[in-house]
């Protein structure tokens, strides 16, 4: 799994030290930019196609500079942080249920996989007549589409908890919460690290999406807006901006795994 991957604490025979492995983390990001340098500066290109690196530097610092940018970043975070974590309230307990019971499971499954079928773009017309413009469609469709993932998600990491720690548990006489907070959390707290990366990453590509449609602001609303006013320059610098903070999030999940109560998950 390209999470684990990515995060276990001690890789074995790796090649580039610890320290120094971020310099390599950028080579294709500057080949790219390099290539495109280079295409825009022969003309290749042409900017009506896809605007100079000169062109998105100027834009960007131009919407830095008046704070458009800024204002348009909080208000997709501030959408995203709620409806994801909306989503991590109900869809983590909503996983230890289903985890813990057969019963659950075969109530629940049925329901949570036909919904996790479904597009979260698909709800878009039912955001927009239940909740109008603005926030409230945004948090509503990015929920719609990371509560399920996330259920899931937690439901198979508690299924597959080995056997040795629930008998381990029920020797030392733990039940209920105890056992909840000492044994199951601790179990799978990797593999709900790792779904919460991945959903995270889906609620930062919805709301891009949401915003687009049912917005007055954000980023995905600020991309909607150079669109239709043929700013190539514009768009480009969102689309930048979009994939850094999309980058930083999930970099800031990934700290996560270095907790000791998480890490042992990645060694054993």
């Amino acid at each position: 799994m390209e999470a684990g991957l990515d995060s276990r604490p001690a890789l074995r025979g790796k090649a580039v030290p610890e320290d120094g492995r971020w310099w390599f983390s950028l080579a294709v990001p500057i080949a790219v930019v390099g290539l495109w340098v280079v295409l825009s500066q022969v003309g290749a290109i042409a900017p009506a196609v896809l605007p100079s690196p000169r062109a998105v530097v100027v834009c960007l610092g131009e919407e830095l500079w008046s704070g458009r940018l800024g204002d348009d970043a909080i208000a997709s975070l501030f959408r995203v942080a709620v409806g994801f974590g909306l989503a991590v309230l109900l869809g983590i307990p909503a996983g230890l249920a289903m985890g813990h019971s057969a019963l659950a499971r075969a109530v629940l499954l049925p329901a949570i996989n036909f919904f996790r079928s479904l597009s979260p773009l698909a709800w878009i017309p039912f955001a927009i007549l239940w909740f109008g413009i603005g926030d409230a469609p945004a948090i509503f469709l990015i929920f719609m589409a990371t509560v399920f993932p996330m259920a899931l998600a937690t439901t198979a990491a508690v299924v597959s908890i080995p056997s040795v720690y629930l008998r381990v548990a029920q020797d030392f006489g733990l039940c209920g919460w105890e056992r909840l907070a000492k044994v199951v959390l601790p179990a799978i707290l990797p593999q709900v690290i790792t779904a919460l990366r991945v959903t995270a990453g889906l609620a930062w590509l919805v709301v891009v999406a949401a915003e687009m449609i049912a917005g007055r602001d954000g980023l995905g609303f600020a991309i909607w807006d150079a669109r239709n006013g043929l700013r190539m320059d514009l768009l480009v610098a969102e689309m930048i901006v979009i994939g850094i903070v999309g980058v930083v999030l999930d970099r800031v999940l990934l700290r996560l795994m270095t907790l000791p109560s998480v890490r042992w998950g990645y060694e054993r």
